[in-house]
């Protein structure tokens, strides 16, 4: 009876998440609409019978979500819960304008504030970056209708706690070490959470003041709109979409012209008919692993380890030592192509001809045969779901100057992303079998080179099965994936860029022959939140320190596999491997 029972939630589920995409595309092929109106109420529902993991008390008329009020608002703009009108645009010229460009802490977006009411949201991602902004803002107007209804008593004048918030973003009560907490038991009062709830979320606001206003502040002005709507619905808040961006979604403008300029930079370079392995990653793993030990040697007392080196020195104080090491690898076939497209995907291609050899950790190991050949590196930054086949499809297609057409010598295709597990915890490694798309019966097994058995010297699990590629994190509830993990399907984890760059690498391989067939894939994911999990999600903060161990096992297990099909053991000792199953 209880299967029975999650089984019924988890297609409730996932009906609600087909109905909040069908929603969402129909008001961005509109054009606009109301979060409150007709339309609006389309995505408020399917929000709420979803109840995604990562909003928390999303349902609870008394309490405010505040992990996933952090978690939203240092994924938008600051100053956005000041504003009514909110525009999505593509690259319209802003950039070159007198605005200022706002770029949120936690998503590579860059937002304009045009006047006290209106703020511009530059998409130049595709439809996963739509749906995650329009999840988002859905999410931060219920939760300011939960404020509205703490600020106004029932005759419509302000509550005594209300007016006491208002003094206080008015300045007229100043925030002291001795008032502190009385000004935040102000606030637990309005948000309907504990003190100890309530003064955690306002540290967390204080960590980068910089790109988002205080707690007071953010509730403050989430109260004021929500209240000035419900005065005067008219004057309410409003999302509109330029037709620009309607007209260009789809179109992969933003990935052919990323693409363009790295063939570009390879065609100067003469690096076009080398071999090459293209690696999606961040930016430090694969950067740090060849050029960090030579650069920071005459900086460290005694020799250590790739990951303690990451780990205890780079991480401490990366402001020092990253330039350092940057400065080494430009002189060391490093080349940086930030990004001009509007991708905001920066791309690293190392010249493994102008490394010196000799200088190199011995925790690569490098065959003979394959440094003779001089391959490239193209080390990629993280793809936003559907980007990934935009930017994989334009970077596989071949390159074209002037009646030259050379297709890219493309060995291998690696990708270690960050991703939620269902089988085990926080710094942990999965290894994929298969994607299968969430919402469909779309299923992509792959030829992965890796296996479990390549990483059994990690101190964390290591689990090996099929990953679910999901529309997005923020909509993840834990009925749709118990279903996953409990079935026949066997899932371990879910990540958003997997069936993107498989569809992409098939097309290239199967049907377009682009470029050859027996090109080498490995996938390889850490964990970096559990949603099934209380206090597991990606809202309660990030994997922080605990996930440099997994991030740099990958990239060196990943070089090793591309530079020489011998095996090299990571270097951890004892001492190290039991710290870092503290840490995980």
């Amino acid at each position: 009876m209880n299967q029975l029972i999650t089984k019924t939630r988890a297609q409730e589920s996932r009906t609600a998440i087909e109905r909040l995409y069908i929603s969402m595309r129909h008001m961005f092929n509109r054009g606009y609409y109301k979060p409150f109106g007709r339309s609006g109420m389309a995505i408020v529902e399917a929000l709420r019978t979803l109840q995604p993991e990562i909003y928390g008390s999303i349902n609870d008329p008394e309490k405010v979500e505040l992990e996933g009020l952090v978690y939203v608002i240092t994924r938008l703009p600051k100053g956005i819960e000041e504003c009514r009108l909110i525009k999505l645009t593509s690259d319209e010229g802003y950039r070159e304008s007198g605005f200022p460009i706002l770029v949120p802490s936690k998503r590579r977006r860059n937002c304009y504030r045009i006047d006290p009411e209106q703020m511009f949201i530059e998409v130049t991602r595709g439809r996963s970056e739509i749906y995650d902004i329009l999840t988002h803002l859905s999410f931060l107007f219920l939760e300011s209708e939960k404020i509205r209804r703490k600020a106004i008593d029932e005759d419509g004048n302000e509550t005594w706690v209300w007016k006491k918030i208002k003094e206080i973003i008015e300045g007229k009560i100043k925030i002291t070490q001795k008032n502190r907490e009385v000004t935040i038991s102000y606030l637990s009062t309005i948000l309907g959470r504990t003190f100890l709830e309530t003064e955690s979320a306002y540290r967390r606001f204080n960590e980068d003041p910089e790109r988002n206003n205080d707690l007071f502040h953010v509730v403050y002005w989430m109260g004021t709109t929500a209240i000035a709507e419900a005065a005067s619905p008219a004057a309410g808040r409003e999302i509109t979409f330029t037709s620009t961006l309607r007209e260009r979604i789809g179109l992969h403008i933003y990935g052919s012209m990323w693409a363009k300029n790295i063939k570009q930079l390879m065609y100067e370079h003469d690096l076009l008919d080398r071999p090459l392995h293209i690696i999606s990653a961040n930016l430090h793993s694969v950067l740090n692993t060849f050029y960090a030990p030579p650069a920071l040697s005459g900086e460290i007392e005694e020799p250590m380890s790739i990951i303690d080196m990451a780990t205890n020195v780079i991480s401490e104080n990366p402001d020092r030592y990253m330039p350092e090491v940057i400065d080494y690898g430009q002189m060391q076939g490093l080349h940086i192509l930030d990004d001009e497209s509007g991708t905001n995907i920066t791309v690293q291609i190392i010249d493994t001809a102008k490394i010196d050899r000799s200088r190199l950790s011995d925790e690569l190991t490098i065959s003979d045969e394959v440094w003779s050949q001089k391959p490239v590196l193209l080390v990629m930054d993280y793809a936003f779901g559907e980007q990934a086949y935009e930017t994989m499809d334009e970077l596989l297609r071949p390159f074209q100057k002037d009646g030259i057409i050379k297709k890219m010598n493309v060995v291998s295709v690696n990708i270690m992303g960050k991703a939620g597990t269902l089988v085990g915890e926080k710094g942990d490694i999965m290894i994929p079998s298969a994607h299968v798309f969430e919402g469909s019966a779309d299923n992509y097994p792959i030829q992965n080179e890796f296996s479990s058995k390549d990483f059994a010297q990690y101190p964390g699990d290591v689990f090996q099965g099929t990953m679910i590629t999901v529309l997005g994190t923020s909509l993840q509830n834990r009925d749709v994936l118990s279903y996953f993990k409990e079935t026949s399907w066997q899932a371990i984890g879910l990540e958003m860029e997997g069936i993107h760059y498989q569809k992409a690498i098939q097309a290239a391989t199967k049907v377009r022959n682009v470029i050859d067939d027996d090109v080498l894939l490995r996938y390889a994911y850490y964990a970096s939140d559990n949603p099934l999990v209380s206090g597991g999600t990606l809202a309660s903060g990030s994997l922080g320190i605990t996930g440099v161990l997994p991030t740099y096992f990958i990239t060196i297990k990943m070089l090793n596999a591309i530079l020489t099909t011998e095996s090299q053991e990571i270097h951890l000792d004892n001492e190290e491997i039991a710290e870092n199953k503290k840490l995980s």
